[in-house]
């Protein structure tokens, strides 16, 4: 329920009352606001991990599922209860979701949304990793197996999901304007939202950790992108 006093925004018009450079000088994120709310899926099992998996449908680590039920609920806590919720076509992104409504969020409708999955790495797909440096063609990025520019055979450059995913986040801004939306996504493509939210080139985006089972806030006032947080990691409450 929204407070008394609490300033309303929304991404098309003016503030009631209005806020002052939209500051965020309270502990809490005001309501009315177009924000999405983007969480890297958990991680995967080990044999996919020895492999460039990229765009693949692979499975989660059910071992870590059993594990991590505190973190997703400390995840879900976090998040706010009216949400649209929307899912790369990829199961492992679907499944997280999943586990956080389990784990005493509650179960939501989920909206498939294909532009939101991994980079495509065509036919370097399910290679080990340590052959992949062999097919490159430009030099690494250093904090990711290939540079932006590099376009797999058959796949797609961090340039190219940058392109797609900076649609559909304009496109469900567009649609869900004063609301808030949770995705729950991939490393690739939430870097590619930052890079979006910032303007930046991908290269510059691909700096950014993104760690399984983190969150990562973005939201559009008037028509323009800004970053609220990155890579906040769910915080499981202490046993006593």
């Amino acid at each position: 329920m929204t407070q008394p006093n609490t300033p309303q925004f929304n991404d098309i018009g003016a503030t009631a009352p209005k806020a002052h450079g939209h500051f965020l000088d309270s502990m809490q994120l005001p309501s009315g606001v177009t924000r999405f709310w983007l969480i890297r899926h958990a991680i995967v099992e080990a044999t996919a991990r020895l492999r460039v998996y990229g765009s693949l449908d692979v499975e989660l680590c059910s071992e870590h599922l059993a594990l991590q039920v505190p973190y997703y609920t400390a995840l879900g806590r976090r998040l706010p209860d009216e949400a649209n919720w929307v899912v790369s076509p990829l199961k492992r992104a679907q499944d997280t979701a999943k586990a956080i409504f389990a784990a005493g969020y509650g179960a939501r409708t989920l909206t498939i949304e294909p532009r939101l999955t991994e980079q495509s790495m065509g036919e370097w797909h399910n290679l080990p990793h340590e052959e992949l440096p062999m097919k490159l063609r430009q030099t690494a990025h250093n904090f990711w197996s290939l540079s932006a520019s590099e376009q797999p055979p058959g796949g797609e450059s961090m340039l190219d999901v940058c392109a797609r995913v900076g649609h559909a986040l304009d496109e469900m801004a567009d649609h869900h304007a004063g609301q808030d939306t949770v995705v729950v996504s991939h490393g690739g493509a939430i870097r590619a939202a930052l890079s979006h939210a910032l303007n930046v080139h991908p290269d510059t985006g691909l700096r950014f950790s993104i760690q399984n089972l983190s969150l990562s806030i973005i939201e559009r006032i008037n028509g323009v992108w800004r970053v609220v947080t990155v890579n906040e990691l769910p915080t499981a409450p202490s046993v006593e």
